[in-house]
């Protein structure tokens, strides 16, 4: 073959090469696609009245009070997390437990701006039980974090407030997913994966008695149990979730408050293993009584909403107009964080979150990224640095 001969067949080679490079590397993200925002709606529920009959019957406790009766103490790990920041692991029982799963995080920088709820600094994460007879449903981690290198916790369980076949104020356990929290005031918010929301009155957490992990709600000697729990927090409000105009209904598979837009608002991602046609929507919130902003026909209406086609889209929060994303990978890989704005994106950073990820939560005052890993014997609670991403 001649010199010209053999330079043509390697350009061909290198051309045919580039082809096949270009075939098999993953196409570009594309960009967020936006949709009729008013289309999802929430509707709220009136105040539970059985909470002030079960006022007059059990001991209240505030926040202090149950954050001093902490009997569990947490550890600085590291977790592996980029950009890390802060981190904790749970008790060696709590790491490591089959029956409870960590699911959301939130902390008092939600409740209120300045970071603190009744003088305290704390952080809250939700589990989910993993069993039936009975379904314990969840129970929130109360995490004094006043010291970070000496974090101190107790559960609390979630009840629902009823009045029972006897004319008996009573109450159950909330049997939901608890796949996103966040609090807002003296409400902490639990996201119901087809319901919407569910909102749990923090100024009415009650002391009740312990000793048999069997028991729930009212006893025939006019006792409440909660499975040994000591104290319990009760169900409020509920915010049912709708859509519109032939619109697909929402997954509420987690939420976060976004402190940075104006008005305060909330986020809401969905899960899908694949991504297909999966959600990041945003609705707003009202902090004159710390409930979602009705529109004049009593419905809330989101405010925005994208189609982003992340696959196992776990939590997702914005700050300042930015979002964030962690997604999963199974038990056997790290989880990621995608980014993405009204106009570009997502963009993939592969690989920055540890095992099994979960929600997302931003606290403001420390310029904090909050997330934690829920798989038995690899749990952490950790805090990235969002300016890395």
């Amino acid at each position: 073959m001649s010199r010209r001969g053999i330079v043509s067949a390697l350009f061909a080679v290198a051309a045919a090469l580039t082809t096949v490079t270009a075939v098999n590397s993953p196409p570009a993200s594309a960009d967020p696609t936006a949709l009729p925002a008013s289309h999802f709606r929430l509707s709220g529920g009136p105040y539970n009245p059985v909470i002030a009959r079960l006022d007059t019957l059990l001991p209240e406790a505030s926040m202090s009070e149950v954050l001093a009766s902490a009997n569990r103490a947490a550890s600085p790990c590291s977790s592996g997390a980029h950009h890390q920041m802060a981190a904790f692991c749970w008790n060696p029982g709590d790491n490591s437990t089959i029956d409870w799963y960590p699911q959301g995080i939130t902390s008092t920088a939600d409740a209120y701006g300045n970071g603190t709820y009744e003088g305290e600094t704390a952080l809250f994460v939700s589990w989910y039980y993993r069993h039936d007879n009975p379904n314990k449903g969840v129970r929130i981690s109360f995490v004094d974090y006043s010291t970070p290198s000496t974090p101190t916790y107790r559960h609390v369980l979630l009840v629902e407030p009823y009045t029972d076949s006897e004319g008996k104020p009573n109450f159950r356990p909330v049997t939901v997913h608890a796949g996103g929290i966040f609090t807002y005031g003296y409400f902490l918010y639990v996201a119901d994966t087809w319901g919407g929301f569910r909102a749990f009155d923090l100024r009415h957490i009650w002391r009740v008695s312990t000793g048999d992990s069997g028991r729930i709600g009212r006893q025939s000697d006019g006792t409440y149990h909660a499975f040994n729990y000591r104290y319990v927090l009760p169900q409020a409000h509920t915010f049912t979730a709708s859509t519109t105009d032939g619109t697909a209904r929402l997954r509420y598979s987690s939420a976060s408050l976004d402190r940075t837009s104006t008005p305060d608002s909330v986020v809401v991602p969905e899960y899908n293993a694949d991504g297909t046609g999966t959600r990041v929507v945003r609705f707003p919130i009202d902090y004159t009584d710390r409930k979602f902003k009705e529109s004049s026909d009593g419905y809330t209406h989101a405010t925005e909403a994208y189609r982003v086609d992340i696959p196992s889209m776990q939590g997702a929060t914005a700050i300042n107009g930015k979002f964030f994303v962690s997604a999963s990978a199974g038990s056997g890989s790290r989880g990621s964080i995608y980014t993405f704005t009204s106009g570009s994106g997502p963009v993939k950073h592969a690989g920055a979150q540890p095992v099994g990820p979960e929600d997302l939560s931003y606290w403001g005052p420390r310029g904090q990224l909050w997330g934690l890993a829920e798989y038995p014997d690899r749990r952490s609670v950790y805090a990235m640095n969002p300016s890395g991403f």
